[in-house]
Protein backbone atom coordinates (compact mmCIF):
# COMPACT_ATOMS: atom_id res chain seq x y z
CA UNK A 1 0.00 0.00 0.00
CA UNK A 2 1.36 3.43 -0.93
CA UNK A 3 2.53 5.81 1.75
CA UNK A 4 -0.06 8.50 0.91
CA UNK A 5 -2.82 6.07 1.80
CA UNK A 6 -1.86 6.45 5.47
CA UNK A 7 -3.80 9.35 7.00
CA UNK A 8 -3.69 11.02 10.41
CA UNK A 9 -6.43 12.86 12.32
CA UNK A 10 -5.99 15.07 15.37
CA UNK A 11 -9.09 16.09 17.33
CA UNK A 12 -8.23 18.80 19.85
CA UNK A 13 -11.21 18.90 22.23
CA UNK A 14 -12.05 20.67 25.47
CA UNK A 15 -11.24 17.68 27.70
CA UNK A 16 -9.35 15.27 25.42
CA UNK A 17 -6.92 15.28 22.51
CA UNK A 18 -7.15 12.26 20.21
CA UNK A 19 -4.70 11.33 17.45
CA UNK A 20 -5.66 8.54 15.01
CA UNK A 21 -3.58 6.87 12.30
CA UNK A 22 -5.59 5.15 9.58
CA UNK A 23 -4.81 3.23 6.42
CA UNK A 24 -7.05 3.54 3.37
CA UNK A 25 -7.29 0.33 1.34
CA UNK A 26 -7.79 0.20 -2.42
CA UNK A 27 -11.45 -0.61 -1.78
CA UNK A 28 -11.75 2.65 0.17
CA UNK A 29 -12.06 0.90 3.54
CA UNK A 30 -10.49 2.64 6.49
CA UNK A 31 -8.42 0.61 8.98
CA UNK A 32 -7.22 2.18 12.24
CA UNK A 33 -3.54 1.39 12.86
CA UNK A 34 -2.92 3.48 15.95
CA UNK A 35 -4.63 5.85 18.33
CA UNK A 36 -3.61 7.99 21.27
CA UNK A 37 -6.03 9.78 23.60
CA UNK A 38 -4.86 12.02 26.45
CA UNK A 39 -6.67 14.46 28.75
CA UNK A 40 -6.55 17.97 27.24
CA UNK A 41 -5.22 20.92 29.17
CA UNK A 42 -4.91 24.44 27.81
CA UNK A 43 -8.32 24.57 26.11
CA UNK A 44 -11.59 26.19 27.10
CA UNK A 45 -14.79 25.44 25.17
CA UNK A 46 -12.75 24.08 22.26
CA UNK A 47 -10.44 27.11 21.97
CA UNK A 48 -6.73 27.29 22.85
CA UNK A 49 -6.16 29.38 25.99
CA UNK A 50 -2.68 28.09 26.85
CA UNK A 51 -0.25 27.32 24.01
CA UNK A 52 2.32 25.31 26.03
CA UNK A 53 -0.23 23.01 27.67
CA UNK A 54 -2.05 22.42 24.37
CA UNK A 55 1.22 21.61 22.56
CA UNK A 56 2.08 19.10 25.29
CA UNK A 57 -1.36 17.44 25.05
CA UNK A 58 -1.12 17.17 21.23
CA UNK A 59 2.46 15.84 21.38
CA UNK A 60 1.47 13.22 24.00
CA UNK A 61 -1.50 11.99 21.93
CA UNK A 62 0.65 11.84 18.78
CA UNK A 63 3.40 9.93 20.59
CA UNK A 64 0.93 7.31 21.85
CA UNK A 65 -0.55 6.81 18.38
CA UNK A 66 2.96 6.50 16.91
CA UNK A 67 3.99 3.93 19.52
CA UNK A 68 0.92 1.79 18.87
CA UNK A 69 1.17 1.88 15.08
CA UNK A 70 4.91 2.06 14.44
CA UNK A 71 4.33 5.03 12.08
CA UNK A 72 5.92 8.45 12.43
CA UNK A 73 3.32 11.22 12.22
CA UNK A 74 4.41 14.23 10.18
CA UNK A 75 1.11 15.66 8.93
CA UNK A 76 -2.57 15.43 9.87
CA UNK A 77 -6.14 16.52 9.30
CA UNK A 78 -7.00 18.71 12.29
CA UNK A 79 -10.46 19.47 13.70
CA UNK A 80 -11.55 23.02 14.47
CA UNK A 81 -14.17 23.76 17.13
CA UNK A 82 -15.25 26.61 19.36
CA UNK A 83 -18.04 29.16 19.33
CA UNK A 84 -16.15 31.29 16.77
CA UNK A 85 -17.10 28.84 13.96
CA UNK A 86 -19.86 30.36 11.80
CA UNK A 87 -21.35 29.78 8.37
CA UNK A 88 -23.18 31.50 5.53
CA UNK A 89 -24.59 30.49 2.16
CA UNK A 90 -23.52 32.27 -1.00
CA UNK A 91 -24.16 31.96 -4.74
CA UNK A 92 -21.82 32.72 -7.62
CA UNK A 93 -22.90 33.23 -11.24
CA UNK A 94 -20.77 33.27 -14.40
CA UNK A 95 -21.27 33.18 -18.16
CA UNK A 96 -20.09 29.94 -19.78
CA UNK A 97 -17.12 30.99 -21.92
CA UNK A 98 -16.19 27.96 -24.03
CA UNK A 99 -17.01 28.55 -27.72
CA UNK A 100 -19.21 25.42 -27.85
CA UNK A 101 -21.03 26.59 -24.68
CA UNK A 102 -20.27 23.52 -22.59
CA UNK A 103 -19.61 23.79 -18.87
CA UNK A 104 -15.94 23.11 -18.10
CA UNK A 105 -14.05 22.62 -14.85
CA UNK A 106 -12.75 26.20 -15.29
CA UNK A 107 -16.34 27.56 -15.39
CA UNK A 108 -17.15 25.68 -12.19
CA UNK A 109 -14.04 27.05 -10.47
CA UNK A 110 -14.81 30.61 -11.61
CA UNK A 111 -18.38 30.33 -10.27
CA UNK A 112 -17.04 29.08 -6.92
CA UNK A 113 -14.55 31.97 -6.80
CA UNK A 114 -17.41 34.43 -7.34
CA UNK A 115 -19.44 32.74 -4.56
CA UNK A 116 -16.42 32.83 -2.29
CA UNK A 117 -15.89 36.55 -2.89
CA UNK A 118 -18.56 37.55 -0.35
CA UNK A 119 -17.37 40.17 2.09
CA UNK A 120 -15.90 38.29 5.02
CA UNK A 121 -14.32 40.39 7.80
CA UNK A 122 -10.51 40.39 7.89
CA UNK A 123 -10.54 38.73 11.32
CA UNK A 124 -12.29 35.65 9.85
CA UNK A 125 -10.65 32.69 8.12
CA UNK A 126 -12.47 30.66 5.43
CA UNK A 127 -12.30 26.94 6.35
CA UNK A 128 -14.63 25.43 3.74
CA UNK A 129 -16.44 26.35 0.57
CA UNK A 130 -18.80 23.39 0.18
CA UNK A 131 -20.66 23.09 -3.13
CA UNK A 132 -24.38 22.60 -2.46
CA UNK A 133 -25.62 22.45 -6.05
CA UNK A 134 -25.71 24.22 -9.40
CA UNK A 135 -28.29 26.10 -11.45
CA UNK A 136 -27.73 25.78 -15.20
CA UNK A 137 -29.69 28.35 -17.26
CA UNK A 138 -32.38 28.46 -14.57
CA UNK A 139 -32.53 24.66 -14.14
CA UNK A 140 -32.13 24.00 -10.40
CA UNK A 141 -30.95 20.89 -8.58
CA UNK A 142 -27.97 20.07 -10.84
CA UNK A 143 -25.31 18.19 -8.84
CA UNK A 144 -22.60 17.99 -11.53
CA UNK A 145 -22.85 20.42 -14.48
CA UNK A 146 -19.64 19.34 -16.28
CA UNK A 147 -20.23 18.89 -20.02
CA UNK A 148 -23.76 20.33 -19.96
CA UNK A 149 -24.69 22.88 -22.60
CA UNK A 150 -25.32 26.24 -20.98
CA UNK A 151 -25.05 30.00 -21.29
CA UNK A 152 -25.10 30.75 -17.58
CA UNK A 153 -23.83 28.75 -14.61
CA UNK A 154 -24.74 29.46 -11.00
CA UNK A 155 -23.30 27.64 -7.99
CA UNK A 156 -24.75 27.50 -4.48
CA UNK A 157 -22.11 27.20 -1.76
CA UNK A 158 -21.99 26.81 2.00
CA UNK A 159 -19.05 28.77 3.45
CA UNK A 160 -17.71 27.97 6.91
CA UNK A 161 -15.51 30.58 8.59
CA UNK A 162 -13.64 30.73 11.90
CA UNK A 163 -11.83 33.35 13.96
CA UNK A 164 -8.44 33.93 12.30
CA UNK A 165 -6.64 34.26 15.64
CA UNK A 166 -8.23 31.06 17.08
CA UNK A 167 -7.22 29.20 13.89
CA UNK A 168 -3.67 30.62 14.03
CA UNK A 169 -3.27 29.62 17.69
CA UNK A 170 -4.46 26.07 16.96
CA UNK A 171 -2.18 25.86 13.89
CA UNK A 172 0.73 27.10 16.00
CA UNK A 173 0.12 24.42 18.65
CA UNK A 174 -0.03 21.64 16.04
CA UNK A 175 3.15 22.94 14.35
CA UNK A 176 5.01 23.15 17.67
CA UNK A 177 4.00 19.54 18.35
CA UNK A 178 5.94 18.69 15.15
CA UNK A 179 2.97 18.09 12.83
CA UNK A 180 2.08 19.83 9.55
CA UNK A 181 -1.56 20.43 8.66
CA UNK A 182 -3.10 18.69 5.62
CA UNK A 183 -6.37 20.51 6.16
CA UNK A 184 -8.31 22.18 8.96
CA UNK A 185 -11.81 20.68 9.10
CA UNK A 186 -14.68 22.01 11.19
CA UNK A 187 -15.65 19.40 13.81
CA UNK A 188 -19.36 19.22 12.95
CA UNK A 189 -18.69 18.34 9.28
CA UNK A 190 -16.10 15.74 10.35
CA UNK A 191 -18.56 14.15 12.82
CA UNK A 192 -21.22 14.14 10.11
CA UNK A 193 -18.86 12.14 7.86
CA UNK A 194 -18.55 9.52 10.61
CA UNK A 195 -22.20 9.07 11.62
CA UNK A 196 -24.58 10.16 8.86
CA UNK A 197 -25.96 7.91 6.15
CA UNK A 198 -26.38 9.11 2.58
CA UNK A 199 -30.16 8.71 2.94
CA UNK A 200 -30.23 10.98 5.99
CA UNK A 201 -28.24 13.79 4.35
CA UNK A 202 -30.43 13.56 1.23
CA UNK A 203 -33.66 13.71 3.26
CA UNK A 204 -32.57 16.49 5.60
CA UNK A 205 -30.92 15.90 8.98
CA UNK A 206 -29.09 17.65 11.81
CA UNK A 207 -26.00 16.28 13.52
CA UNK A 208 -25.08 17.57 16.99
CA UNK A 209 -21.70 16.55 18.41
CA UNK A 210 -22.19 17.12 22.14
CA UNK A 211 -18.74 17.51 23.67
CA UNK A 212 -17.62 18.57 27.13
CA UNK A 213 -17.48 22.30 26.39
CA UNK A 214 -19.40 22.81 23.14
CA UNK A 215 -22.00 21.37 20.78
CA UNK A 216 -20.89 21.27 17.12
CA UNK A 217 -24.05 21.48 15.01
CA UNK A 218 -24.50 20.98 11.26
CA UNK A 219 -27.77 20.93 9.31
CA UNK A 220 -27.98 19.08 5.98
CA UNK A 221 -30.49 18.89 3.16
CA UNK A 222 -30.26 17.47 -0.38
CA UNK A 223 -26.96 15.82 0.55
CA UNK A 224 -25.06 18.96 1.60
CA UNK A 225 -24.73 21.25 4.64
CA UNK A 226 -26.70 24.51 4.80
CA UNK A 227 -26.05 25.65 8.39
CA UNK A 228 -22.98 25.07 10.60
CA UNK A 229 -22.47 26.53 14.07
CA UNK A 230 -21.11 25.83 17.55
CA UNK A 231 -23.04 26.31 20.79
CA UNK A 232 -20.98 27.15 23.93
CA UNK A 233 -22.61 24.48 26.10
CA UNK A 234 -21.85 20.82 26.73
CA UNK A 235 -21.37 18.00 29.21
CA UNK A 236 -19.30 20.17 31.57
CA UNK A 237 -22.38 22.33 32.22
CA UNK A 238 -24.21 19.24 33.51
CA UNK A 239 -21.23 18.33 35.72
CA UNK A 240 -21.07 21.88 37.13
CA UNK A 241 -24.78 21.82 37.97
CA UNK A 242 -24.42 18.48 39.76
CA UNK A 243 -21.38 19.78 41.72
CA UNK A 244 -23.22 22.94 42.79
CA UNK A 245 -26.50 21.17 43.53
CA UNK A 246 -24.85 18.50 45.69
CA UNK A 247 -22.06 20.74 47.08
CA UNK A 248 -19.36 18.38 45.89
CA UNK A 249 -16.20 18.59 43.77
CA UNK A 250 -16.17 18.53 39.95
CA UNK A 251 -14.38 15.12 39.71
CA UNK A 252 -16.96 13.56 42.07
CA UNK A 253 -19.82 15.21 40.14
CA UNK A 254 -18.42 13.90 36.84
CA UNK A 255 -18.20 10.36 38.21
CA UNK A 256 -21.75 10.59 39.57
CA UNK A 257 -23.01 11.81 36.21
CA UNK A 258 -21.27 9.06 34.24
CA UNK A 259 -22.04 6.16 36.63
CA UNK A 260 -25.49 7.04 37.95
CA UNK A 261 -26.75 9.91 35.81
CA UNK A 262 -29.88 9.80 33.68
CA UNK A 263 -32.13 12.35 31.98
CA UNK A 264 -35.30 10.57 33.12
CA UNK A 265 -35.97 10.90 36.88
CA UNK A 266 -39.23 9.01 36.34
CA UNK A 267 -37.31 5.80 35.64
CA UNK A 268 -35.77 5.74 39.14
CA UNK A 269 -37.40 4.55 42.36
CA UNK A 270 -37.69 7.35 44.94
CA UNK A 271 -35.71 5.53 47.64
CA UNK A 272 -32.58 4.82 45.53
CA UNK A 273 -29.56 6.43 47.21
CA UNK A 274 -25.89 7.02 46.27
CA UNK A 275 -23.00 7.86 48.60
CA UNK A 276 -21.13 11.06 47.73
CA UNK A 277 -17.93 12.67 48.97
CA UNK A 278 -18.74 16.21 50.14
CA UNK A 279 -16.41 19.21 50.20
CA UNK A 280 -14.99 19.71 53.70
CA UNK A 281 -16.51 16.48 55.05
CA UNK A 282 -14.43 13.28 54.92
CA UNK A 283 -17.35 11.11 55.99
CA UNK A 284 -19.38 12.06 52.92
CA UNK A 285 -23.15 11.62 52.72
CA UNK A 286 -25.84 9.85 50.75
CA UNK A 287 -28.00 11.60 48.18
CA UNK A 288 -31.14 10.55 46.38
CA UNK A 289 -30.42 9.36 42.84
CA UNK A 290 -33.68 11.04 41.78
CA UNK A 291 -32.25 14.39 42.94
CA UNK A 292 -29.17 13.88 40.71
CA UNK A 293 -31.40 12.91 37.78
CA UNK A 294 -33.57 16.02 38.24
CA UNK A 295 -30.51 18.29 38.10
CA UNK A 296 -29.26 16.52 34.94
CA UNK A 297 -32.70 16.54 33.31
CA UNK A 298 -33.16 20.29 33.91
CA UNK A 299 -29.83 21.16 32.27
CA UNK A 300 -30.28 18.77 29.34
CA UNK A 301 -33.81 20.08 28.74
CA UNK A 302 -32.35 23.61 28.55
CA UNK A 303 -29.65 22.32 26.17
CA UNK A 304 -32.27 20.84 23.84
CA UNK A 305 -34.25 24.11 23.98
CA UNK A 306 -31.10 25.93 22.78
CA UNK A 307 -30.71 23.40 19.96
CA UNK A 308 -34.35 23.81 19.06
CA UNK A 309 -33.90 27.60 18.92
CA UNK A 310 -30.81 27.21 16.70
CA UNK A 311 -32.73 24.93 14.32
CA UNK A 312 -35.86 27.09 14.21
CA UNK A 313 -37.24 27.38 10.72
CA UNK A 314 -35.50 24.13 9.79
CA UNK A 315 -37.57 21.28 11.34
CA UNK A 316 -39.73 21.00 8.22
CA UNK A 317 -36.56 20.44 6.21
CA UNK A 318 -35.21 17.80 8.62
CA UNK A 319 -37.40 14.70 8.12
CA UNK A 320 -34.56 12.45 9.33
CA UNK A 321 -34.46 14.37 12.62
CA UNK A 322 -31.28 14.90 14.62
CA UNK A 323 -28.34 12.55 15.20
CA UNK A 324 -26.62 13.05 18.57
CA UNK A 325 -22.99 12.07 18.92
CA UNK A 326 -19.97 13.09 21.02
CA UNK A 327 -19.02 11.95 24.53
CA UNK A 328 -21.80 13.83 26.34
CA UNK A 329 -24.52 12.26 24.16
CA UNK A 330 -24.07 8.97 26.03
CA UNK A 331 -26.11 9.99 29.08
CA UNK A 332 -28.94 7.55 29.80
CA UNK A 333 -32.33 8.78 28.61
CA UNK A 334 -30.92 11.57 26.43
CA UNK A 335 -32.62 10.43 23.19
CA UNK A 336 -36.04 10.20 24.86
CA UNK A 337 -35.71 13.70 26.34
CA UNK A 338 -34.52 14.99 22.96
CA UNK A 339 -37.59 13.57 21.20
CA UNK A 340 -39.86 15.18 23.77
CA UNK A 341 -38.31 18.67 23.54
CA UNK A 342 -37.40 18.78 19.83
CA UNK A 343 -40.48 16.91 18.58
CA UNK A 344 -38.46 15.10 15.91
CA UNK A 345 -36.69 11.75 15.49
CA UNK A 346 -33.53 11.49 17.64
CA UNK A 347 -30.88 8.78 17.54
CA UNK A 348 -27.50 8.40 19.24
CA UNK A 349 -24.71 7.33 16.89
CA UNK A 350 -21.02 6.52 16.92
CA UNK A 351 -18.72 6.04 13.93
CA UNK A 352 -19.08 2.95 11.75
CA UNK A 353 -17.58 1.34 8.68
CA UNK A 354 -14.00 1.16 9.98
CA UNK A 355 -11.73 -1.75 10.83
CA UNK A 356 -8.54 -2.32 12.83
CA UNK A 357 -7.97 -1.21 16.42
CA UNK A 358 -11.53 -0.09 16.98
CA UNK A 359 -12.57 -1.64 20.30
CA UNK A 360 -12.84 1.76 22.02
CA UNK A 361 -13.30 3.93 18.92
CA UNK A 362 -16.83 2.97 17.88
CA UNK A 363 -18.39 5.08 20.65
CA UNK A 364 -19.89 8.55 20.05
CA UNK A 365 -16.90 10.15 21.83
CA UNK A 366 -14.69 9.40 18.79
CA UNK A 367 -16.97 10.57 15.97
CA UNK A 368 -14.94 13.70 15.22
CA UNK A 369 -11.59 11.84 15.18
CA UNK A 370 -12.85 9.05 12.89
CA UNK A 371 -14.73 11.59 10.76
CA UNK A 372 -11.51 13.55 10.20
CA UNK A 373 -9.89 10.38 8.81
CA UNK A 374 -12.91 9.72 6.58
CA UNK A 375 -12.79 13.34 5.36
CA UNK A 376 -9.13 12.81 4.46
CA UNK A 377 -9.91 9.53 2.72
CA UNK A 378 -12.65 11.25 0.68
CA UNK A 379 -10.18 13.97 -0.37
CA UNK A 380 -7.70 11.28 -1.34
CA UNK A 381 -10.27 9.39 -3.41
CA UNK A 382 -11.24 12.63 -5.16
CA UNK A 383 -7.59 13.04 -6.19
CA UNK A 384 -7.16 16.29 -4.29
CA UNK A 385 -3.57 17.23 -3.50
CA UNK A 386 -2.69 17.15 0.19
CA UNK A 387 -1.60 20.67 0.94
CA UNK A 388 -0.19 22.57 3.78
CA UNK A 389 -0.33 26.34 4.16
CA UNK A 390 2.20 27.39 6.78
CA UNK A 391 -0.73 28.88 8.74
CA UNK A 392 -3.78 29.30 8.59
CA UNK A 393 -4.75 26.42 6.33
CA UNK A 394 -7.30 27.21 3.63
CA UNK A 395 -10.26 24.95 2.90
CA UNK A 396 -9.99 23.07 -0.39
CA UNK A 397 -11.95 24.84 -3.11
CA UNK A 398 -14.55 22.93 -5.04
CA UNK A 399 -14.19 19.79 -2.94
CA UNK A 400 -15.35 16.88 -5.10
CA UNK A 401 -17.03 15.08 -2.26
CA UNK A 402 -20.28 14.05 -3.91
CA UNK A 403 -18.54 11.94 -6.53
CA UNK A 404 -16.86 9.75 -3.93
CA UNK A 405 -19.51 9.88 -1.22
CA UNK A 406 -20.62 6.38 -2.15
CA UNK A 407 -17.27 4.95 -1.06
CA UNK A 408 -17.86 6.10 2.52
CA UNK A 409 -21.58 5.72 3.22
Amino acid sequence: MEREAVLVAIDVGTTKVCALIGEVGRDGRLTIMGHGTVPATGLKKGVVVNIDQTVRSIADAVERAERLSGWKIDRAFVGVGGQHVESLNSTGQVAVTAHHREVTREDVNRAIEVARAVSIPSNREVLHVERRGFIVDGQEGVKDPLGMSALRLEVETHIVTASATAVQNLSKCVAQAGVKIDELVTNSLASADAVLTETETALGVAVADVGAGTIDLALFTDGSPFHTTVLPIGGNNVTNDVAIGLKTSLPVAEELKVRHGTCSPGSITEDEEISVAVLGDDAGRTVSRVEVARIIEARMRETFELLRHEMRGAPGTLPAGIILTGGASQLAGVAELGREVLEMPVRIAGPSGIGGLVDTLLTPAYSTSVGLLQWGATSLAAGEPMRYESAPALGVLGRMRDAVRSIFP
